[in-house]
C-alpha cells in the first residue's frame, strides 16, 4: 500500500508532538476504558445537503479529530496494461493537490498539524486525516484539494514509481511473494483478484499523469463513497465539512463491472525454492458477511484457528509437535470472492507432517463439531475482545466504523452483535464446519516438493 511507503520528509508535526503529550497522558490510559465501558458506541449519521452521509462518534477527550473514507473501487479497475495504477495513485494525493505543488502541500500539512494518508486494495481507495481540532478548517481544506484537485506532477509520479519499483523487484527476488502470486493466478485465473496489486515493471512505467487523472475522476464519487469521523466535532459542523470536502464530486462513479468469483479448489499449487522453511496455505470455500451462517462459521474459525493460542490448530500444530512457531486460519469476505484461508510456516523437513496434522484436524471438526465448553469460551472471547481490538482509540473506531458500513451492517451492528453470538448453537457451528470445510481444498507449498503419500 502506497500509505506505507517512506516520503523521506523532514520535521515533526504539531499532531505528533500532540499525541506524544496529551495521548499518552490521556488517550492511553482514560480512552480506552472510556471506550470499554461503553461497548454500545453513540454512533449519529450526519447526512450533508449534497447528499454526503458519514457516521458520527464526537469525543472530546482529546482535541483532535480523525476521519477515514473509503471509495469502492479500488485495484481491481485498473486497466488492462496500467495494472498498480491504483496503487500508485494512492501514494500521490499529498504531493502536490490545486495551487500548492508537492513541497508546498507537505509544509501546508506540517503548518496546520494534519496528518493524511491514501492506500488502495483491492475493492476500494482509503484515505485518512489526522487534524487538530483548533486548526480544523486549515485540515479540512488540505483535504479537500487532495481529493477534488490532485496534481499528479511529473516529478512526484516519478518519484514514488521508483519507490514502488523497488518494492517490485524486491518481491521478485522473495520466494514467498513468488509463491503467493503463483497461487492467486491458480485460483482465480483471469479475475482481477489474481493480479498483483502494485503491478509489473512495466505495466507501472506505462502510467502517465493522464492516466492518473483519468482513473481518478472514474473512482472519486458521492455514490460509492463511505465516511467514519471520531473526534472533536459536533454534526452540524461536520455536514458543512462534508460538503466542502466531497460535495463538488459528481455524484456517480463509472466503475468497469466486476464479476463475483470463487476460488478454484481440488488443486496442489507447488513453488519449489530449496529453504529450510516452508510455507503451507490451504484455501477452502467462505462466505458472504450477510449470509445467515456467517456467525456460526465465525465461531467455527475461532475454535478451528482464528483463537490463536487457545485454537486446535495451534495445539495440535505447535504445542504437541512443535511442528511450527504460529499457525491460523482467517475467513476472508470480498467484495467479490469469499474463502476461508488457514496457514502456517514450518521447518521443510517436516512439511509433510504439519500439512497431514493440519489436515486432520480440520476434517475432525467437519465431522465432529466443536464442544460445548469450546462454544462457551468462544462466545465469551469473541464477545469481550471487540470492544478492545475495535473500539480503543479514535482511530479504530472510525476504521470500524467505515467497514461497517461497508459491509452494510447497520448504524446499530455493534449493540445487535451480541446477540447473534450468543444465539449460535453447537449444532449450528457443526453445520458450517461441514458445509466450508467438507470440500478438497487448494493447497499452496513454498519449498521443496513434499514425499507423495502412498
Amino acid at each position: 500500500m502506497a500509505s506505507i511507503m517512506m516520503k523521506n520528509r523532514q520535521g515533526t508535526s504539531r499532531l505528533t508532538q500532540l499525541c506524544a503529550t496529551v495521548l499518552l497522558a490521556v488517550a492511553f490510559v482514560t480512552m480506552p476504558a472510556v471506550l470499554a465501558a461503553r461497548a454500545g458506541v453513540d454512533i449519529q449519521e450526519v447526512k450533508s445537503d449534497s447528499g454526503v452521509t458519514a457516521w458520527l462518534v464526537e469525543d472530546y477527550t482529546v482535541p483532535i479529530i480523525t476521519v477515514r473514507f473509503a471509495f469502492k473501487g479500488g485495484t481491481t479497475q485498473d486497466p488492462a496494461g496500467k495494472e498498480g495504477i491504483a496503487n500508485l495513485m494512492t501514494g500521490l494525493f499529498d504531493e502536490g493537490a490545486g495551487d500548492l505543488d508537492s513541497d508546498a502541500f507537505q509544509q501546508r500539512l506540517d503548518e496546520v498539524g494534519a496528518e493524511m494518508s491514501f492506500s488502495a486494495t483491492r475493492d476500494a481507495i482509503y484515505g485518512q486525516m489526522r487534524m487538530l481540532a483548533e486548526e480544523r478548517d486549515n485540515a479540512f481544506d488540505l483535504l479537500r484539494l487532495a481529493v477534488n484537485s490532485p496534481r499528479f506532477d511529473q516529478q512526484p509520479v516519478d518519484r514514488i514509481r521508483a519507490q514502488l519499483n523497488t518494492q517490485i523487484q524486491r518481491a521478485l527476488r522473495d520466494p514467498n511473494e513468488q509463491g503467493m502470486e503463483k497461487f492467486a493466478k491458480a485460483l482465480y485465473g483471469d479475475h482481477p483478484y489474481a493480479r498483483r496489486s502494485d503491478g509489473r515493471l512495466e505495466s507501472l512505467g506505462s502510467v502517465t499523469p493522464d492516466d492518473l487523472h483519468a482513473l481518478h475522476k472514474r473512482i472519486f464519487a458521492r455514490s460509492n463513497l463511505h465516511v467514519a469521523v471520531v473526534g472533536a466535532i459536533d454534526a452540524e459542523t461536520l455536514k458543512k465539512e462534508l460538503d466542502r470536502v466531497f460535495g463538488p464530486l459528481p455524484q456517480d462513479p463509472d466503475l468497469v463491472p466486476i464479476e463475483r468469483t470463487q476460488p478454484k479448489l481440488g488443486q496442489v499449487v507447488h513453488h519449489p525454492y530449496n529453504l529450510p522453511q516452508a510455507t503451507l496455505q490451504l484455501v477452502y470455500p467462505g462466505l458472504e458477511r450477510e449470509d445467515p451462517e456467517f456467525f456460526a462459521a465465525y465461531i467455527m474459525n475461532h475454535v478451528l484457528g482464528g483463537g490463536t493460542f487457545s485454537s486446535r490448530l495451534f495445539n495440535e500444530v505447535r504445542e504437541k509437535r512443535g511442528l511450527a512457531y504460529g499457525v491460523g486460519s482467517g475467513l476472508q469476505t470480498s467484495d467479490y470472492s469469499d474463502a476461508l484461508v488457514i496457514g502456517t510456516s514450518t521447518r521443510a523437513d517436516r512439511a509433510e507432517e504439519a500439512l497431514a496434522v493440519m489436515r486432520e484436524t480440520i476434517s475432525k471438526l467437519a465431522e465432529e463439531g466443536i464442544t460445548e465448553d469450546e462454544l462457551t469460551t468462544s462466545k465469551t472471547y469473541l464477545i469481550g475482545a471487540y470492544p478492545i481490538n475495535n473500539l480503543d482509540s479514535s482511530s479504530a473506531v472510525a476504521s470500524t466504523l467505515l467497514e461497517l458500513q461497508r459491509d452494510n451492517l447497520g448504524i446499530d451492528y455493534i449493540d445487535r452483535r451480541v446477540g447473534y453470538i450468543e444465539a449460535v448453537t453447537k449444532e449450528q457451528v457443526k453445520a458450517a464446519a461441514q458445509r466450508l470445510l467438507k470440500s478438497e481444498p487448494a493447497i499452496l507449498i513454498i519449498g521443496p516438493e513434499l514425499k507423495k503419500e502412498e
